[in-house]
């Protein structure tokens, strides 16, 4: 009546074999070492270790698991045909003293239902965050925003520095830094170490916090940022920055070049 033959009815699967089990272990200890690995690299690197396994039968398993690459991220560095690219101008210059360059970036952020987009203004020289945003689009009021609060709170400084990106060619963007006199510098094509400082907070900010602490929505991520971005300035000393924090780097280089003395 069901049209259902008697052999589905009473199939019952294979339970999973000692070579199977072992399998799925060694894709967990390696997806828990590396979650940036995903079903194109983790073959390359089974066969490294003698174990011969097609991508196929790696997301089929990854999906048993519930384990998916963290990345790769959704591209959000399009420029658009009809904006104005600016040139790159921080090559070869050294900069060692707050507020002169400033950088930002736009990065996704992974929930555990949805996701939303973060930008974060950045101080090219002690590495502080400034200012950030979160938004669940990329529309431009919310990085132009953040722009603004840096300003507000800091100053102006003299060149700031971007991806390619439409977001950030957009006249609502870089007409505020044009408001200000700021001169605007862009990364090369394809040169993500033009902007290597928000680069390193980004991988920062997800390896060390965000990927730590899940967040189910909005509200609990935005939270959550509030407490990153505090431990992140105040209490993280990075070796580059002599084990000094941003925040200690960034203020008491303001404080000395106010002193009477500098």
């Amino acid at each position: 009546m069901l049209s259902v033959s008697r052999s589905s009815v009473y199939y019952r699967p294979p339970p999973d074999s000692q070579e199977e089990l072992d399998l799925l272990k060694r894709l967990d200890e390696s997806f828990t070492e590396n979650p940036m690995y995903g079903s194109r690299r983790l073959p390359q690197m089974l066969k490294r270790e003698g174990t011969l396994v097609g991508r196929r039968r790696i997301r089929r398993l990854m999906k048993k698991l519930g384990r998916w690459a963290i990345g790769p991220k959704p591209n959000t560095s399009k420029p658009h045909p009809e904006h104005k690219i600016y040139p790159y101008l921080l090559r070869g210059v050294v900069i060692d003293y707050p507020n002169p360059v400033w950088a930002t970036d736009i990065t996704y952020i992974r929930m555990r239902h949805g996701f939303l987009y973060l930008c974060a203004i950045m101080d090219w020289a002690t590495r502080r965050v400034l200012s950030w945003r979160l938004s669940n689009t990329l529309t431009s009021d919310f990085y132009t925003a953040a722009l603004k609060e840096a300003l507000a709170r800091y100053g102006t400084p003299e060149i700031f520095n971007t991806d390619q990106g439409s977001q950030f060619t957009r006249a609502e963007f870089t007409g505020v830094l044009i408001e200000h006199k700021i001169k605007i510098s862009m990364d090369g094509r394809g040169r993500c170490h033009d902007n290597i400082f928000v680069e390193r907070l980004w991988s920062t900010v997800k390896h060390e916090w965000v990927y730590q602490r899940p967040c189910d929505n909005g509200i609990e991520q935005r939270k959550s940022l509030a407490e990153c971005f505090d431990w992140y300035n105040r209490r993280r000393p990075p070796q580059s920055l002599g084990w000094k924090t941003p925040d200690e780097t960034y203020f008491d280089a303001l404080a000395q070049a106010q002193s009477p003395a500098a």
